[in-house]
């Protein structure tokens, strides 16, 4: 299915308009006694949104302490000696997706909402490497997510940490990042330098496990960087493995938020 963008003026108003969909929705989940699950991703396109999410959370005084925060993904690296596998990174560290989640996104939130108010700390979820699959387990047992912020790779289409190619049936699990996401990376995370300082491996969502446990989910392209990235999603209409953000057309209650740099818009786009 074609999702036609809405076409904003510039990353705040983006932002805005997307964390006033987030907190009506946390709203009518607390009015009925139910957690509200939002998927979240790390990096720079969701910035805005977080930011203005904050600003709602304060002004209208809302209770977090029914939110859960899914994370996509996050860095690994390999375990020690004692265990085989994977390992997320260290949670102080800059690129880590871990310490994202708790510092940008959920204590910020937190803070707006005051005492007694905050999200729990187990309520802050990602994907284990030591057991990834069960993550999908764990959606599916809350009836999945609420709303799922999405954002596509600059260069290669990448969502989450799935790279050109990923069949559109993966599910949560460790992968070889590709070489053309980890430059990406260097643009979110200047502080890693050099490609070389990369990490080469991550956990992530699968495809599959975008599509079929959100409830509704919203694309956010933005940046002049990011107008390829428009020009393939505005003119999908199924899932290619080649442009894995394109999983947006498959998602249920799709939408696709796009701003002036990266896409002028069609015709027939929303503006605001």
């Amino acid at each position: 299915m074609r999702v036609h963008p809405t076409v904003f003026a510039d990353p705040s108003a983006l932002g805005e308009t997307l964390a006033v969909r987030i907190a009506d929705g946390l709203e009518a989940a607390t009015r009925a006694g139910r957690r509200y699950v939002l998927g979240c991703p790390g990096g720079r396109s969701p910035m805005t949104t977080y930011t203005a999410l904050a600003g709602l959370v304060r002004q209208r005084q809302l209770d977090v302490s029914g939110l859960v925060i899914a994370m996509m993904d996050d860095y690994v690296e390999p375990a020690s000696t004692q265990r085989a596998g994977f390992a997320h990174v260290p949670d102080d560290l800059p690129h880590s997706c871990r310490r994202f989640g708790r510092e940008v996104i959920a204590e910020p939130l937190s803070t707006a909402a005051g005492p007694g108010r905050a999200i729990p700390a187990d309520q802050l979820w990602m994907p284990d490497p030591a057991d990834p699959e069960d993550y999908d387990q764990k959606l599916a047992a809350v009836g999945g997510i609420d709303l799922f912020i999405l954002a596509t790779g600059a260069t290669d289409g990448h969502v989450a940490f799935n790279p050109p190619g990923t069949p559109a049936g993966s599910v949560s699990r460790v992968v070889t990042l590709a070489d053309s996401t980890r430059r990406d990376n260097l643009v979110t995370f200047p502080h890693l330098r050099s490609l070389d300082r990369v990490p080469e491996h991550g956990v992530t969502v699968g495809i599959d496990t975008i599509r079929r446990h959100s409830k509704s989910a919203v694309m956010l392209v933005h940046g002049t960087d990011k107008s390829e990235a428009a020009a393939r999603l505005t003119t999908a209409d199924r899932y290619d493995p080649d442009w894995p953000a394109t999983v947006i057309t498959e998602c249920q209650k799709p939408a696709l938020y796009v701003d002036k740099a990266a896409q002028s818009g069609p015709p027939h786009a929303t503006r605001f």
